[in-house]
């Protein structure tokens, strides 16, 4: 299995004001400004990258900081991990999201996303 750190989770009051900020201290360029998230790059398509995201209570797996992976194949990639120690987690997502959390062992969250979203 193939799985690549696509990017920090960086929960943020402000995502796109923090966001401009961290681009002009690292000199990375923005990937996306939507609505919901605001991501920056080294460069346009070298990984990985910080996203950040409206702030929300996360509950007891609350973190201000999380790694997001992109598999070949998210869904052999979450059983390989499953049977190696991971285990589901509930930060109140709605079920129907292209991504998958984990908890590591240490209750450490992680997400598993889905295939990549053609780019505009």
């Amino acid at each position: 299995m193939a799985l690549e750190w696509e990017q920090v989770v960086v929960d943020a009051v402000d995502p796109v004001r923090l966001g401009r900020w961290w681009v002009e201290a690292l000199g990375w360029v923005v990937v996306d400004d939507s609505a919901e998230e605001f991501e920056i790059r080294p460069e346009p398509d070298r990984l990985p990258g910080l996203l950040f995201d409206p702030a929300r209570d996360h509950g007891s797996a609350k973190s201000p900081l999380h790694l997001d992976f992109r598999p070949d194949d998210r869904d052999a990639e979450v059983a390989r991990l499953l049977a190696h120690g991971a285990r589901h987690a509930d930060i109140g997502q709605t079920g129907e999201e292209p991504w998958v959390v984990l908890a590591d062992p240490e209750g450490h969250v992680f997400c598993v996303l889905g295939e990549r979203r053609p780019s505009a």
